[in-house]
């Protein structure tokens, strides 16, 4: 399937009526598609990948044996899923991670500088240092 989310409902809407819910990875760029599904009146599941252990009895491997057993996994009622965010949830969500990913940098710099400056005068760094 393209990423089109028109052509999406355009498949999945022959099968609206049977369809348990739809299930969608958790992956980085899945707001379009989950946002359109919603929109669209779908009951919506969003696979926790991480905590989906593999089948042993699969024998192939790719998107279409992975979407079958996710299938698989809702029918029974024990697929893990994770929490789907709002909008504006989510917005809020990415910057607190984006600014622990930036103090996390600061810090493994800062720390950088401070070896180097330990290693270099066999002292610590301080704020007094200019």
């Amino acid at each position: 399937m393209p990423n089109s989310i028109s052509a999406i409902l355009a498949l999945l809407g022959t099968f609206f009526d049977d369809l348990v819910g739809v299930v969608v990875e958790s992956t980085y760029n899945r707001y379009w598609l989950v946002d359109g599904l919603q929109e669209a009146v779908y009951k919506v599941h969003l696979a926790n990948t991480t905590a989906i252990p593999k089948y042993a009895g699969i024998k192939h491997s790719g998107d279409e044996a992975d979407a079958r057993h996710l299938a698989h996994l809702l029918r029974l009622g024990i697929l893990p899923t994770g929490t789907i965010l709002t909008r504006e949830q989510r917005a809020i969500r990415d910057l607190a991670r984006k600014r622990m990913q930036l103090v996390r940098n600061r810090t493994m710099h800062v720390l950088a500088v401070e070896n180097i400056f330990a290693r270099q005068f066999g002292a610590r760094l301080t704020g007094n240092h200019s």
